[in-house]
């Protein structure tokens, strides 16, 4: 998965806006961010669960590092080269979900199972 790659798949989530910040990319959806890619390292960082944190890491170190917890929140960093576009659009979907108004969540659900990718005609 290449850092375009990730950039083209952000536009599959509705509302999503993307900012530069110097060193990296934030990602947000209503002005809340889920996400930061920094092009330097191919890594992306993505809003989980703690729980959902804590399994990937402990799964998969080689792909994926604790980034930090904020609350009932547990940020992950994702190695974009380590990782395939299916598993990585459903993180990003279920970070987009942890963080969209729940109306948008809820109109996505009802024609794109998160886990689908959304498929462009």
């Amino acid at each position: 998965m290449s850092v375009d790659e990730f950039l083209e798949m952000l536009d599959e989530l509705p509302g999503v806006k993307v900012s530069h910040g110097g060193e990296w990319i934030g990602i947000k959806v209503r002005d809340k961010g889920f996400g930061y890619l920094w092009e330097k390292t191919e890594t992306v960082g993505l809003k989980a669960t703690v729980e959902e944190q804590l399994a990937l890491v402990a799964e998969r170190p080689e792909v994926f590092e604790v980034q930090f917890t904020a609350g009932r929140f547990g940020w992950v960093v994702v190695h974009l080269a380590r990782i395939d576009a299916d598993e990585l659009f459903e993180l990003v979907a279920e970070a987009w979900c942890l963080t969209a108004p729940r109306q948008m969540v809820a109109d996505f659900e009802a024609t794109h199972p998160i886990g689908q990718r959304v498929q462009s005609g």
